[in-house]
């Protein structure tokens, strides 16, 4: 019994260990299953990571090769930027530079012409200052010449023209120049050809047309005209043989006197004229008068004449021939005779060549004779003023030859 139940121990254990083992197997199994199962979701877990880090290297790379390719573009539009910019900066850089260029020339051009300016001043100056009282003469002789040709040929002032040329006469004679002796002679010519010129009086002209125009209304219209005042008759001596004959036409002409003037006329009388008209007729003929005034102040030749012409052939043709109208046109008559602007001769010649006196004082040089050289003089002291050689060499001849006066 006793064996039994070891055995049946033993057997127990035998079972209990042979489950053991059938246990450890299983679990064994059961773990090296699990443990596939583990790698293989791993190796598929590690699978799809590598597929997804491909597919997410792929689109990172794909984003950053855009991202390059956006940057590169605009890097390439930044230089192009930077090209214009750089062009820009280089024309403007060009047009300053040109501008202050032309700047600084034209202030080199300027100031150029400033000292110029400045050095022909100073010259000028100096040649003032160094002029000798003959050099002062010639000049007003010079100014008062140029006087005398604009008051001839812009106003017409004869008397004027020869003071001006008389008076240049006599600067010239003073400052004892021999170069201005043909400079003289032709002053001289000039104030014979002035003297001869004829001169128009013209106030007393227009003192005259305005007599003219005054007497207007004394004139004796052609035509009739209503509101005319009446004239007295004319008182005829009868001779003794008609003075029976006419004894009823001088009663019926005594109750008429003072009423009916009869007056005799070789023209046809068409028309009466209204007292507008008349008075229309007589300022027509002031008008044309008032412009023989103007023509004559203006010395237009032209049209004096012409307005004379035609004040005459309105009074000839609106007016009663009689005495008055006579003398009325009989004075314009004198007008048309009277030459209000004269032919002036010329002057200018005097004056061109006073201009030129340089050469005329080289040409009197010539013509004297040759001085014999002067002994040395003991020198002059500085505070003593020295004439010019120039103008002393002018001045010598006139001790020899006796100046025209």
């Amino acid at each position: 019994m006793a064996e039994l139940s070891e055995q049946q121990e033993q057997d127990q254990g035998e079972t209990k260990q042979t489950r053991r083992l059938r246990s450890g197997f299983w679990f064994g199994v059961i773990i090296l299953l699990i443990i596939v199962g583990l790698a293989g979701a791993g190796f598929y877990l590690f699978t799809q990571l590598r597929d997804k880090q491909a597919d997410l290297g792929g689109e990172v790379k794909g984003q950053m090769s855009k991202q390059i390719a956006d940057y590169q573009a605009q890097l390439v539009a930044i230089q192009s930027q930077l090209a214009s910019l750089e062009a820009n900066i280089a024309g403007k850089d060009n047009h300053y530079t040109k501008t202050l260029a032309d700047f600084s020339q034209l202030h080199s051009e300027k100031l150029q012409t400033t000292r110029k300016e400045l050095n022909d001043s100073i010259v000028g100056v100096q040649r003032q200052l160094g002029k000798t009282r003959g050099d002062w003469l010639i000049a007003d002789a010079e100014y008062l010449l140029s006087v005398a040709n604009e008051r001839l040929y812009l106003i017409s002032d004869v008397n004027t023209t020869r003071e001006a040329l008389e008076a240049a006469d006599q600067r010239l004679r003073e400052s004892g120049d021999a170069g201005t002796f043909k400079v003289r002679e032709e002053i001289a010519r000039e104030i014979s050809d002035i003297k001869n010129v004829m001169v128009a009086d013209v106030v007393g002209i227009y003192a005259s047309i305005q007599t003219l125009q005054d007497h207007v209304d004394k004139l004796v219209l052609f035509l009739p005209y209503t509101g005319k005042a009446l004239t007295a008759p004319v008182e005829e001596k009868p001779s003794a043989e008609s003075g029976q004959d006419h004894g009823l036409l001088d009663s019926a002409m005594s109750q008429l006197q003072g009423i009916v003037t009869i007056r005799h006329t070789e023209h046809e009388v068409k028309e009466i004229l209204t007292p507008e008209e008349a008075q229309f007729i007589q300022e027509q003929l002031r008008v044309k008068l008032e412009m023989v005034k103007i023509a004559l102040v203006q010395h237009n030749e032209a049209l004096f004449q012409s307005s004379l012409a035609d004040a005459k052939k309105w009074a000839e043709l609106h007016f009663m021939k009689n005495t008055d109208i006579s003398n009325f046109i009989a004075e314009l008559d004198r007008f048309s005779s009277i030459k209000i602007r004269s032919q002036f001769p010329d002057i200018s010649s005097s004056l061109k060549m006073l201009r030129d006196i340089t050469k005329l004082r080289i040409e009197a040089d010539k013509a004297m004779p040759s001085v014999e050289p002067i002994a040395p003089v003991a020198p002059i002291k500085p505070s003593e003023t020295v004439a010019p050689v120039e103008k002393i060499e002018a001045i010598k001849p006139t001790e020899a030859v006796p100046v025209a006066q």
